[in-house]
């Protein structure tokens, strides 16, 4: 079983076995482009070609719930909801799950990291996503699967595995926050989504991208052991407490610390886009 990735030849081998895995399209389109531009969003995408079997996570629809005033850009879903649509797809305990998306698994780390959060243990990001599984000329369908109507989903959320932005702003010299966007935003130098700039006190800048090779596919677990042990500096990693825009792609930092045997750190959901709803929180700009 894969807990955390899992590449296009593996996944193959698994399709072919008798335990077929649960495969989940989460193909999106976080920053649209500007207006005048064609293009289509991930579920078009999805509709128009997928890996066979795959049902579609929608990370507004079914990764999140709806923004609230005090709320980041992504609050966490409505976890009754998403047990109910991860079952109608067949999940269950004991079964393995593959998510996928186009982006390096920006989008779908943010399932994976879900669903780890309501104990499934068998969930992993497809290394290098749709683009690596077309590159090898593998099937490619836009048939819709069948789903389970009525099947449910046991859960239990693990609260250890994330911390709010009071624990945040109380414990801060506790933990080291690690800032997964790239370093313009983190320096506020840019902010294209966010109406503040800047991050968090105490914060690092660790940009997702640097989790991944020239070929898009996550570094070994070796070479990210290696990379991750000294950008922390002695920090261990149940100390660590990842952030980002809005909680979607610190979990992409995560994965890469799991994948590494850098058991343990936490996300903050939250993240910069629910920081600052809050103006008596304090903000920095350029480098600490």
């Amino acid at each position: 079983m894969y807990q955390t990735l899992i590449s296009v030849e593996q996944l193959v081998a698994l399709q072919r076995s008798a335990d077929q895995p649960v495969l989940f399209d989460c193909r999106f389109i976080l920053m649209v482009p500007a207006q005048g531009q064609q293009y289509l969003s991930g579920q078009q995408q999805y509709q128009q070609g997928h890996i066979a079997e795959a049902h579609y996570l929608h990370l507004d629809e079914d990764l999140s719930s709806v923004i609230g005033f005090r709320t980041g850009r992504h609050p966490l879903p409505d976890f009754d909801a998403l047990a109910q649509t991860l079952a109608r797809a067949g999940v269950t305990a004991a079964r393995q799950v593959v998510v996928y998306d186009d982006c390096g698994g920006a989008m779908a780390g943010r399932a994976w990291w879900l669903m780890k959060l309501m104990g499934l243990t068998e969930v992993a990001v497809l290394d290098g996503g749709f683009p690596a599984w077309t590159e090898a000329e593998q099937l490619v369908t836009d048939a819709l699967p069948e789903v389970a109507e009525g099947a449910s989903l046991a859960y239990t959320i693990n609260a250890q595995m994330m911390r709010d932005a009071a624990e945040v702003q109380a414990l801060a010299s506790d933990w080291q926050l690690v800032d997964a966007r790239t370093p313009e935003r983190y320096r506020g130098e840019q902010e294209p989504i966010d109406p503040v700039a800047g991050h968090i006190p105490g914060a690092i800048n660790r940009p997702l991208q640097q989790n991944l090779n020239e070929q898009g596919l996550f570094k070994t677990p070796e070479q990210l052991r290696s990379e991750w042990l000294t950008f922390l500096n002695g920090t261990t990693p149940e100390q660590v407490v990842h952030y980002c825009g809005s909680g979607v792609t610190a979990c992409h930092n995560m994965l890469a610390m799991e994948h590494a045997g850098l058991t343990g750190s936490k996300v903050y959901p939250g993240s910069w886009s629910e920081w600052i709803k809050d103006i008596e929180r304090p903000v920095v700009r350029g480098e600490e």
